[in-house]
């Protein structure tokens, strides 16, 4: 009998260490979690580019600064590429204008490589006006390569 209760015991005692344990499910992110950039974009290339860590700095009244990272995720060359990029809030909805647009060129973007971008945007915001990078994403749009 005595050793029957030690079984019981050790079973539910096992039984409640795997009810413990973790499912292996991915914590959902959260809100503050940056957003990526993303294209709606027909163009083939756009699949390998990523817009990554925007930084908007005011240089002068009237004159934003963006710092972004652009990400070939390709195994080509892709040479020089040209893009028309749009920061929204992470909060916008469709159909909301965004917050600054812009035309970059990251000059001949290699096999797997990251490129500073520096752009300067004339706009009538200033950057107290704008939200904090964590709540900033971008739409971008492929001009070249075609």
């Amino acid at each position: 009998m005595r050793v029957m209760k030690i079984w019981w015991i050790a079973a539910a005692g096992f039984a409640a260490l795997l009810g413990c344990s973790t499912s292996g499910k991915q914590p959902a992110p959260s809100a503050a979690a940056p957003a990526k950039a993303e294209s709606k974009d027909a163009n083939p290339y756009s699949k390998y580019i990523e817009l990554v860590g925007f930084r908007v700095l005011e240089k002068s009244p009237g004159h934003l600064e963006v710092r972004f990272g652009v990400v070939n995720h390709s195994e080509a060359d892709l040479g020089d590429v040209k893009m028309d990029v749009s920061l929204r809030t992470t909060a916008a909805k469709a159909g909301d204008p965004p917050l600054v647009s812009f035309s970059a060129k990251v000059p001949s973007l290699g096999a797997s490589e990251l490129k500073a971008v520096t752009v300067d945007v004339p706009t009538k915001l200033r950057v107290y006006e704008l939200p904090d990078w964590q709540f900033v994403k971008a739409d971008f749009h492929l001009t070249e390569p075609q």
